[in-house]
């Protein structure tokens, strides 16, 4: 394949700023201004990395002198591994061990890891020149002259190769942190005025780009939207640092961003599991938030997102009820259309199975199944085709209508994504009372001709569930001790098992599924109501 105009023009610029320049700047001794590391780290993680244990997305690499990381892992692990996030983990470990460690893993990966051609990436990059910079009085200012040197000459080398790749080719939240590294190099090197030019320049597309008008993120990602905000606080920060104007969409997009972050929570804190998220630490989301801005009025729908909050009492549940992100955005994407999930104050009751997207590729697909969220399945075949790097065929129509009336929410949802292989389209209607102690659901299949399905109701690994009354309901006790009913009309119930992938590590769980007569009806009426 030719590459087309514009990439000849960014792969030109990319050469001629990797040659060097008898008028480049001289490199500087240390960053001119500090840049700060917003995040907290994990000690636990961080004394992991003292025995060579990377862990991200709940899958260990190892860490190793010499080959700095196994080429062969995945690339998620890698891509962590090359952007030395995992910094501000020794950081918190805060020991003389954990910083010698930090200065030796820079030493190795400057000496020749940055081979793997995954660590020149620009979103690697960026991630990479903020962590060095975000921790550089940690790891490098009490080091002596010739690591510095090195170190402050690999990070103007890649800050020009950076400068030279915008805009990106990535299309999705990568694009940001790209230019916040981009930016964050202008902050440490006042010299290179070229770099905040370039970003500033680039910033305000990309915003416009992604940043959809309720707030959420182009990838439909909780977790995507999560770190789109971070890198976007960050680079706030680092504009005020220098002094410099920002666009004037940034502070708007922080505001709806943290918005719609908030409406895709849990009464647990955490995240709802769409589209590669996992819970994330409530901590660490309120303290983004909080970055973020004032809490405002919580939005109960995510039009442009495509994701409906129903919250009554001490019930919460979140529906995705959106199109599947486009080609090019949907390489978290989810095969999950029109699943939700269900919390009772601070406890998750129904859930998807999570996500393991640093995971080889039988557990990402497993995850990213149909199946493995709590919704109807045709056939076992899944809504949406998954391919290695995105989703093939998909739904072309996913609509929702909502109504509220006296504290009661009814939602009216439908998409096609069967139409092509059966004919078929899913519609599934959802009720929550005023109390938030009834919700009721409704789920056909509008075809010609009946079609074999199940519905699934994947349960959180805390939840306690127990078949009744001859198999026609299933009790579901929560840690605290209150109960809920899950009954229906028109399919046959069973418990099987699941697993859940949404916290730190996989956790064996159930889940309640209803499969549908093959000469009923195509709908089935199924009730949870709380118990007393």
């Amino acid at each position: 394949m030719i590459p087309g105009p514009s990439r000849w023009l960014r792969i030109a610029r990319q050469q001629m700023a990797r040659l060097p320049s008898f008028r480049m700047a001289r490199t500087p001794d240390a960053p001119a201004l500090p840049v700060r590391d917003l995040w907290p780290g994990d000690p636990v993680r961080g004394a992991a990395l003292l025995k060579g244990e990377m862990e991200t997305g709940g899958v260990t690499a190892r860490l190793k002198f010499g080959a700095f990381i196994d080429p062969g892992e995945s690339e998620l692990l890698r891509v962590v591994a090359h952007g030395f996030t995992w910094l501000r983990d020794l950081r918190a470990l805060g020991t003389d061990a954990a910083r010698v460690r930090a200065r030796a893993l820079v030493t190795d990966w400057i000496a020749g890891a940055s081979s793997d051609p995954v660590a020149g990436r620009p979103d690697v990059a960026g991630a990479r020149i903020a962590a060095w910079l975000g921790h550089y009085d940690f790891f490098a200012a009490s080091a002596d002259d010739g690591f510095r040197q090195k170190l402050m000459a690999r990070l103007v080398s890649d800050a020009r190769s950076l400068a030279a790749a915008l805009p990106t080719e990535e299309l999705d939240a990568r694009a940001f942190t790209a230019i916040k590294g981009l930016i964050a190099a202008s902050v440490a090197l006042p010299d290179h005025a070229t770099f905040l030019a370039r970003a500033i320049r680039v910033l305000p597309q990309e915003i416009a780009r992604q940043i959809l008008p309720d707030g959420s993120h182009c990838e439909r990602s909780p977790a995507r939207l999560l770190s789109a905000l971070q890198d976007l606080t960050e680079i706030r920060v680092l504009l005020q640092a220098a002094q410099v104007p920002p666009p004037a969409s940034l502070a708007s997009s922080i505001e709806r961003m943290t918005a719609a972050l908030r409406a895709l929570r849990h009464g647990d804190g955490g995240l709802t599991l769409f589209n590669g998220t996992k819970e994330e630490i409530p901590a660490l989301l309120e303290l983004v938030l909080t970055q973020g801005g004032r809490a405002g009025r919580l939005p109960a729908t995510l039009t442009e997102g495509g994701f409906q909050r129903l919250q009554a009492g001490r019930s919460v549940l979140i529906a995705d009820c959106g199109m599947p992100p486009p080609s090019k955005l949907d390489r978290f994407a989810h095969a999950g259309t029109l699943s939700f999930e269900l919390s009772i104050g601070r406890e998750r009751l129904i859930v998807n199975c999570g996500a393991a997207p640093a995971a080889g590729l039988e557990w990402r697909d497993a995850t990213r199944a149909t199946a493995a969220h709590s919704t109807l399945v045709i056939a076992d075949m899944n809504s949406s085709e998954l391919c290695d790097h995105g989703l093939g065929r998909r739904p072309d129509k996913v609509e929702s209508h909502r109504l509220e009336a006296n504290g009661a929410h009814w939602l009216d949802a439908s998409h096609d994504g069967w139409l092509r292989p059966f004919g078929a389209v899913h519609r599934r209607r959802l009720y929550m009372s005023e109390t938030g102690e009834d919700i009721r659901g409704e789920d056909l299949i509008e075809a010609a001709s009946p079609q074999p399905y199940t519905i699934r109701f994947h349960l959180h690994p805390a939840v306690n569930a127990s078949l009744q009354q001859d198999g026609e309901a299933v009790l579901l006790l929560l840690p605290s001790g209150g109960g809920w009913r899950l009954r229906a009309d028109g399919a046959r119930m069973s418990l099987d098992e699941s697993v859940y992938l949404g916290g730190p590590e996989p956790r064996r769980a159930e889940q309640v599924v209803l499969t549908g007569f093959a000469d009923g009806a195509q709908q089935v009426k199924w009730a949870i109501t709380k118990v007393g």
